[in-house]
């Protein structure tokens, strides 16, 4: 028994033709789109190291001008803490024993005003300079980003001494390649220790959102590593060796006293090789915080000039 004629069955056939059809060529250009966009989102993808000594910072004051501690007091003075010639025997007269009186007064004085917020390298009122430089590479200098992702992967960032070294070998793997530098920027500002860490953190917020993505990062001994690229989508139809694609790496820190406060605008490769030359020579004990970004951390991947000029419209040709 025939429920629907022959007519009618041409007539559905034709249409799920017509569907399939549709169907397939919405998929593809989904594809397309989704596709381009999850590559164009691998190549915003960026690495990050660094961390922070500001909680930690008090326990690294620098000694008092004065040259106070209670030992060099008993020591010259005696046990009691009291000059023997009060207790006879030293001779002087009345006037002398007034003035050593007010020298003990004054030196004691003084070496409590030197314990105190105002003094050493982490006072509430010492000088603090946050200072942030970033450069923008060809990318013919992709082996610069091997070289930031295996100092992300073995570098020790839960110490001062570990941030020192991130310092230090991202400053010497940029001077490696002055042929490749073409964009830079610099800024820098002298502020008090107690404000020091907010314009930091701040400054390290502006800068991580200009990222899509962070897939590598190793902060404050803390590493965590996402899509790799081996797992990002194949490079091949990308031209890598094109003029117009670049590498942006940013330098931020936060250093004790006023020695970066003196750099001056970066405008040319000479100002940029001395910057980083400074930064390199950072004691340790002076570095409070360290923010070393760069994108993409792909090999595999480059900026494009319109990128590089939207994304981070500070930085000027050299």
């Amino acid at each position: 028994m025939k429920f629907f004629s022959s007519e009618f069955m041409q007539k559905v056939k034709a249409h799920v033709k017509v569907w399939t059809r549709s169907l397939a060529a919405v998929s593809l250009v989904a594809m397309i789109v989704f596709g381009g966009a999850h590559e164009a989102f691998a190549k915003r993808s960026g690495g990050r190291i660094g961390g922070s000594s500001f909680k930690s910072a008090p326990s690294r004051s620098a000694p008092s001008n004065s040259g106070y501690s209670g030992s060099s007091y008993n020591n010259n003075f005696g046990g009691g803490g009291i000059p023997f010639i009060f207790w006879g025997g030293g001779g002087g007269g009345g006037l002398f024993t007034i003035l050593l009186l007010v020298i003990v007064a004054g030196a004691i004085m003084q070496a409590f005003r030197g314990r105190g917020d105002g003094e050493g390298i982490t006072g509430m009122a010492s000088k603090v300079t946050v200072a942030k430089i970033q450069v923008g590479l060809l990318s013919s200098a992709r082996s610069l980003q091997q070289e930031l992702t295996r100092l992300a992967l073995e570098s020790d960032t839960s110490s001062v001494e570990g941030l020192a070294t991130v310092t230090r070998e991202t400053a010497i793997s940029l001077m490696r390649h002055p042929e490749y530098w073409v964009y830079v920027s610099s800024a820098n500002e002298n502020t008090k220790f107690a404000l020091a860490e907010q314009k930091f953190n701040s400054l390290v917020m502006s800068e991580r959102s200009k990222l899509n993505e962070e897939v590598l990062s190793n902060v404050s001994g803390r590493v965590l590593q996402g899509k790799t690229a081996s797992s990002l989508p194949s490079a091949g139809s990308l031209d890598l060796e094109a003029p117009s694609e670049y590498i942006v790496v940013t330098l931020l820190l936060a250093v004790a006293g006023d020695s970066l406060s003196k750099l001056p605008p970066l405008r040319s490769t000479a100002d940029l090789q001395s910057a980083l030359s400074a930064i390199g020579s950072v004691p340790a004990d002076n570095l409070l915080a360290v923010e070393v970004l760069w994108e993409p951390q792909s090999e595999d991947y480059t900026l494009t000039t319109d990128e590089v000029l939207t994304i981070y419209p500070d930085l000027v040709r050299i």
